[in-house]
């Protein structure tokens, strides 16, 4: 093959050869870069599993966009050829690189930290790699990590790949035998949890230089996999060993159950005292056994009561809503859906109600061999529901041994007025569903709540945060969506001073309103205070108390916190993303934006953050591709129309873009439209005055497209002029 040209790559030289394959370094003659093509065998494309395969590697590693994970370009044939064109690494694999006597502590940490990073990406994307080992892990000169080799990974439906299966049927065995783990060397489903086994095996070999199972035959290292311990490391720090340890569990339930776990573990190490793995637990929505099918509703409101009452329980790491209703209705094993939320226990259920009785059962299951710590049938009135809620939480606190010392809270009705709970329930339901209808009976439900029990905290609560997203998305002018959230906010705030998730949303309408920095620190400190393990707490100080200040390296952290107890959260996701882009870092912001898409590609502000991505990269047709993806899926909302025209103005298409600001005009007579919109359109047509004067508009109006002015990288070429200090000051974010 050398010297040979395979549709517009010239290969250069032979890298390697494998069971799926030879690799070529190669130039790109279109992009005139250096490339790595794989190429599959004509002996071998006869083979459909081995096509299968060739095919599906290429799938696995494409959905992922991370600096650790060797990047996918492209799979196609010619002259009847197949191949995968993939990022050119110039290094060595990590087993040529192990000596007898292991690797010194500073480089196997830190390869092993980039390893576990790569890891809790791909099993974040729902990708389970399964033949893990130093032949696929590549070092670069300067000691940059690459995983190679996705031929044998594992797709979940929710890794957001076509025809995403398993590549072994059940009762087979693939990957290399003394790196796998048990479940994989007997056949068994494996999720994330095997790859971590994988990744202990390989610790242990750079650690000492020796392979933890390997024997004579391939039997007998077989049995070692699935029996034996491998000899104990005694030079290298006891806290590595223990991490190792940890890592080789033979039952899954036993290890280390994240990547990140393990990353962090790894980084502790020389520290005097290791951190603790806090217990996890997903609460999956109650199914609703009453007659009335309309009743799920109720069914949801006490599982969602459920998680925010265990998320008080110090020690206790909670799955948020979001992510533990993903898996409604769906017959998963409960060991898949442990491994894809991280928990080490889930909580399922079963609401009936029945006039004025109600029966609740729960039941308490440990992950890691699908097995009941407790259960509990509760036939109560339906005035005892708050009671069950609390009942509940207790019990979980006392078998996962968490929250010691913590002394218990007296039970505290939310309300006395069981039709009032029940409309409140109905409005949060509604709310959840995001569509103008759902946000129509919400209000609707939440403002009968509050008129049946004015003293009802938590519906004021829900009614705040309804008016925020009403403002925040431009339905209704924001400074008049934010007047009113603010004022239910501050009610709910006088009849429970405890409520730290309205605290926090106080603290994002004293940003929205007037811009009062001091009285959003405050805020935010008090709902931290209250409750630290809050999702909504982190996100809204990320947003609020952080973001717009430039802090956004904090916001980073922040976010990744939420995204921990609610993973599947798009709209998570999506700001993550935006953090990442505000803080120029496209590749990790691409990463959140393809991880939205791949899960639903209607979801349009997925597509809105990659049009952003795009431009910002000086990808032009792509940045309109994506936005106008984003302007359809929403419905042609104003918001989406003013980031279209941004986009089309910064390519330099300025009739579509002056047709787009005309088409805004028109709407404003009747509706309302964000003066953002129209200021990105002038700053894409460089008509800069304009652009000025309808930023202050934004500003006056209370525009939340504004709030990031100070980190918008589109807003460079303009931070010079005294006009853009000017609206710093307006904002109080300058001196």
């Amino acid at each position: 093959m050398i010297g040979k040209t395979i549709s517009h790559h010239s290969i250069v030289e032979k890298l390697g050869e494998g069971g799926m394959g030879v690799v070529y370094k190669a130039r790109d003659t279109h992009l005139d870069r250096y490339v790595a093509i794989k190429v599959l065998p004509a002996e071998k494309v006869a083979d459909p599993d081995r096509k299968r395969r060739f095919v599906h590697e290429a799938k696995a590693a494409s959905a992922l966009n991370h600096p650790n994970i060797i990047h996918v370009y492209d799979i196609d044939q010619a002259e009847g050829t197949d191949f995968i064109s993939m990022e050119y690494v110039d290094g060595r694999t990590l087993d040529k690189l192990i000596p007898p006597g292991g690797m010194p502590l500073s480089e196997t940490v830190k390869y092993a930290v980039q390893i576990a990073d790569a890891l809790a990406a791909a099993h974040t994307a729902g990708i389970v790699h399964r033949d893990l080992k130093p032949a696929n892990v590549m070092v670069t000169e300067k000691g940059l990590i690459k995983v190679l080799d996705f031929g044998l990974a594992k797709l979940s439906p929710l890794a957001g790949i076509e025809n995403a299966q398993t590549v072994t049927v059940a009762g087979t065995i693939s990957g290399t035998l003394s790196y796998m783990s048990p479940e994989q060397a007997e056949g068994r489903s494996v999720d994330g949890r095997s790859d971590i086994f994988s990744l202990g095996a390989m610790l242990y070999e750079m650690a000492s230089g020796i392979r933890a199972f390997e024997r004579d035959s391939g039997i007998s290292t077989l049995a070692a996999v699935l029996r034996e311990q491998p000899p104990p490391l005694r030079t290298v720090p006891p806290d590595l060993a223990a991490i190792i340890s940890r890592c080789l569990a033979k039952n899954p339930g036993d290890r280390l159950q994240r990547a990140d776990d393990i990353k962090l573990a790894l980084l502790q190490i020389g520290q005097s005292a290791p951190i603790p793995v806090a217990p996890a637990i997903a609460v999956l929505p109650f199914k609703n056994m009453s007659d009335n099918k309309e009743d799920e509703y109720f069914s949801d409101g006490l599982s969602e009561e459920v998680i925010n009452a265990l998320t008080k329980i110090s020690g206790l790491r909670v799955t948020a809503r979001t992510s533990s209703f993903a898996f409604r209705g769906k017959e998963q094993d409960i060991r898949e859906i442990g491994a894809r939320l991280a928990v080490d226990n889930i909580l399922e259920g079963s609401v009936r109600r029945a006039g004025n009785r109600i029966r609740v059962t729960a039941q308490l299951i440990n992950v890691s061999d699908a097995c009941h710590l407790w259960s509990e049938r509760y036939d109560r009135e339906m005035t005892d529901v708050f009671a069950i809620q609390d009942e509940i939480s207790q019990v979980i606190a006392d078998k996962l041994r968490v929250g010691l010392g913590q002394e218990r809270r007296p039970l505290r009705r939310p309300t006395e007025n069981l039709e009032a709970y029940n409309l409140y329930l109905q409005g949060r339901y509604h709310l959840a569903k995001w569509t103008p209808e759902g946000f129509a009976m919400a209000r609707q439900c939440l403002e009968q709540a509050v008129a049946r029990d004015p003293g009802f905290a938590l519906a004021y609560d829900a009614l705040s945060e309804f008016f925020w997203y009403l403002g925040f998305f431009g339905f209704i002018p924001p400074k008049e969506a934010f007047s009113t959230g603010i004022w239910a906010a501050l009610r709910a705030l006088e009849i429970d001073d405890t409520l730290a998730e309205t605290h926090a949303l106080v603290g994002m309408y004293r940003k929205e309103l007037d811009y009062n920095w001091p009285e959003v620190q405050r805020e935010m400190k008090r709902a931290m205070a209250l409750n630290p393990s809050s999702p909504a707490v982190r996100l809204r100080n990320a947003l609020s108390g952080l973001m717009p200040l430039g802090r956004l390296k904090e916001s980073v952290e922040e976010l990744k916190f939420v995204i921990e107890a609610d993973p599947l959260s798009l709209f998570n996701r999506w700001w993550m993303g935006i953090m990442y882009y505000l803080a120029r870092d496209n590749d990790h912001s691409l990463e959140q934006a393809r991880f939205m898409i791949d899960i639903d590609p209607s979801y349009y502000v997925g597509h809105w953050l990659q049009g952003f991505i795009y431009l910002d990269k000086g990808l032009l047709g792509e940045a309109i591709a994506e936005l106008k993806a984003a302007v359809t899926l929403s419905g042609n909302i104003p918001l989406m129309l003013g980031w279209l025209g941004w986009a089309l103005a910064s390519a330099g298409e300025t009739g579509e873009a002056n047709a787009l600001l005309n088409r805004l005009s028109e709407i404003s007579q009747s509706a309302y439209v964000p003066p953002s919109c129209f200021a990105w359109i002038h700053v894409g047509l460089g008509s800069v005055d304009d652009a000025f004067a309808w930023m202050e508009r934004a500003i006056d109006g209370r525009d939340p497209m504004i709030m990031p002015i100070k980190s918008f990288p589109f807003l460079d070429p303009l931070r010079d002029d005294p006009r853009f200090h000017a609206l710093l000051r307006k904002m109080n974010l300058e001196e």
